[in-house]
């Protein structure tokens, strides 16, 4: 970056000053008021906030002097929208807005082109989603969007998702102390669960319990899809043998587990 530089778009990054919560109210609450001052020392003193999000997009090849800048527009955008009425931290609010800033400007400069039509449908649908949350306070759902638009659902969603950059599974969404929590560790595996983990760990010391035909025996028939016939051929006991060693090491392993 620039991160380990002083200075970033003509800020000295080491004399930003760092608000507390209590003066950031008041200056809110002032900023509301039509106190431009207050506006200033507001934005002034949430730029460390900036500064801290952009370093989320260290591995694009942007230019980290531009994001800071366009963070800076989020965050100007949130000090002018929040509402001072809400039990809600100014940070809560602000983040997303920063951050949507960001996308925004990432997504207008991808080199993946989409045509002007869905471009143009998607914009206004965010422009849409972020006038009902002001109003409703909640995120609206895709058919309020359609409806404030006069569009069909589907043809939101796509348009929505069709400007979506895709995210590297190993991008941080929270750090804390050092500690980072990335993508891929909200993702889930229902193929790797802990009861399926669980269950072959028991079903591995069940089968150690067995003595060496029987594991044998279980090892084609149900790892290799082998027919109790082509067992018998391939070990040199009959089909029946076969079937009575396969039924008493499954009575065995049900009782070990």
């Amino acid at each position: 970056m620039y991160y380990n530089k002083v200075e970033i778009c003509g800020v000295n990054t080491a004399n930003l000053k760092v608000l507390t919560d209590e003066e950031k109210k008041t200056l809110l609450k002032k900023t509301k008021e039509g106190d431009q001052n207050a506006r200033q020392e507001l934005i002034y003193g949430n730029l460390r906030l900036v500064l801290s999000i952009i370093q989320r997009f260290t591995n694009r090849k942007e230019s980290m002097d531009d994001l800071f800048q366009v963070g800076c527009i989020g965050l100007v955008k949130a000090v002018d929208n929040f509402n001072i009425e809400l039990d809600v931290k100014f940070s809560t609010y602000a983040v997303p807005m920063i951050i949507g800033e960001i996308r925004r400007y990432l997504r207008d400069n991808n080199s993946i082109r989409i045509s002007r039509s869905v471009r143009d449908l998607a914009y206004r649908s965010l422009q849409a989603r972020e006038e009902l949350t002001r109003e409703k306070e909640y995120d609206p759902s895709p058919e309020e969007i359609a409806a404030r638009l006069g569009e069909k659902k589907e043809a939101v969603v796509h348009a929505m998702e069709a400007i979506i950059e895709p995210i590297s599974l190993y991008e941080p969404v929270y750090s804390e102390n050092g500690d980072s929590i990335y993508v891929m560790d909200q993702l889930s595996d229902s193929n790797s669960s802990d009861e399926i983990w669980l269950e072959n760990i028991a079903l591995r010391e069940a089968m150690q319990k067995l003595n060496e035909r029987e594991r044998t025996i279980l090892q084609l028939r149900y790892y290799k899809n082998k027919t109790q016939m082509e067992i018998a051929e391939e070990i040199g006991i009959s089909q029946a043998q076969v079937s009575r060693l396969e039924k008493g090491a499954l009575e065995h392993m049900r009782k070990q587990i």
